[in-house]
């Protein structure tokens, strides 16, 4: 007995495929299916994405999902492929961030057909005699087992007793909630075992436990990922998402295809006989356009290709007026002009992209970061990078 083809797709490791596939043919309720996220900052991203697809995936067999916000395990932070420990979030900036990922998480998901569940429920109401007890399920020698823990022991960097709980607390959410699937990155390969171990323990059925490829970030080593800055967010706008996309390297934007757009081996093989160019534009639009809509993907396109292939300027880049920009004085420098925009993170940024020669006013590279610009008779025309225009009117 095999499972349903969508749900083989783009799979790295399935722990307890014969049983799930006999539950799944058998068919006599609808699956729980487990898929947890810690708000450890406000945006989802594409790497998200990848696991969300399969959640759906599920959903469309008519299977249930349970999206388990990990507002208390965010307290922890978990090690996975952490070479030391993640900084701590406070229970208000926790909150905060889980309120905007239920609206990210149902662009993709179906919204009827999934369950919100936070773990604090469970555990805000835990003693300490419960944790002990919780604790004493597995050993130190396990534990060890895992390879961010093994390599970081090895090399004698700091592993807090805190850390070895994350596991515990995870598989505990699969007990709480009697997970029959499990979904995650390959990097949650061990705390999702320890669910299913936790799971027999308390004598239930063990959950069957499914990993996915960890997407590559933008740039195109690392895997996507918030604190590697290499990521797009499901909150990224309809230019910023394109402009992204079209800055991925040639070889990554076929995971892309596959793991987002879930298009197929043989779908894929026949797009890598056109010219890159014209598919990671159809990427771009496709993925622009999942997000903000048709029109935007459409508008988007046709704004690259007016500044990238015709050399022209593009028609919606910000449009600012000197006078406000300079509080009402006649000149300023063009670091200070640029940073009043609100564009720029900084003013490092700005003399960092103008030392690069990454700047140009009306065309022309600018070399001096301090340089006076005076109120002007004509627009002045910025670009910084190859994607961000703006318009200073005066």
């Amino acid at each position: 007995m095999q499972l349903p083809e969508s749900i083989s797709q783009n799979t790295e490791t399935i722990i307890g495929g014969e049983a799930l596939a006999k539950l799944m043919h058998e068919a006599k309720r609808p699956l729980r299916v487990k898929f947890g996220v810690d708000p450890t900052r406000p945006d989802l991203t594409f790497g998200h994405m990848v696991v969300f697809n399969k959640l759906r995936q599920f959903q469309d067999l008519g299977h249930h999902a349970i999206l388990i916000i990990g507002d208390f395990t965010t307290l922890i932070g978990d090690p996975s492929g952490r070479s030391d420990c993640r900084p701590v979030l406070t229970r208000e900036e926790i909150n905060h961030n889980a309120e905007t990922y239920l609206e990210q998480a149902f662009r993709v998901i179906d919204r009827d057909k999934t369950t919100v569940r936070r773990n604090s429920e469970w555990f805000d109401k835990m003693s300490f005699e419960d944790c002990l007890k919780l604790a004493r399920q597995i050993t130190v020698a396990r534990m060890l087992e895992r390879d961010d823990f093994s390599k970081r022991y090895a090399h004698n960097t700091p592993i807090s007793l805190i850390e070895f709980l994350y596991p515990l607390v995870q598989g505990h959410d699969s007990v709480r909630i009697e997970a029959d699937v499990e979904l995650g990155g390959s990097d949650q390969l061990f705390n999702m075992l320890v669910g299913r171990q936790l799971q027999k323990d308390a004598g239930q059925a063990e959950q069957a436990v499914i990993t996915l490829p960890l997407l590559v970030g933008l740039d195109g080593s690392k895997k996507m990922s918030k604190s590697a800055d290499n990521f797009i967010a499901f909150n990224h706008s309809a230019k910023e998402m394109f402009g992204k996309l079209m800055s991925l390297p040639d070889e990554v934007m076929w995971a892309y295809y596959s793991l987002l757009l879930l298009e197929s081996k043989e779908s894929i093989a026949n797009m890598k006989a056109e010219h890159p160019m014209k598919m990671k534009k159809q990427l771009a639009k496709t993925l622009t356009a999942r997000f903000h809509g048709q029109s935007a993907g459409e508008h988007e396109l046709q704004q690259f290709e007016q500044v990238f292939s015709k050399k022209e300027l593009p028609d919606d880049m910000p449009e600012f007026v000197f006078a406000t920009l300079s509080a009402g004085t006649n000149e300023m420098t063009l670091v200070d002009c640029l940073s009043a925009s609100g564009l720029f993170p900084s003013k490092k940024e700005i003399r960092r992209l103008v030392e690069q020669g990454a700047v140009k006013l009306n065309g022309e590279k600018v070399a001096d970061a301090v340089q006076l610009l005076q109120s002007p008779t004509e627009p002045l025309i910025f670009q910084a990078g190859k994607r961000l225009f703006l318009k200073i009117k005066p």
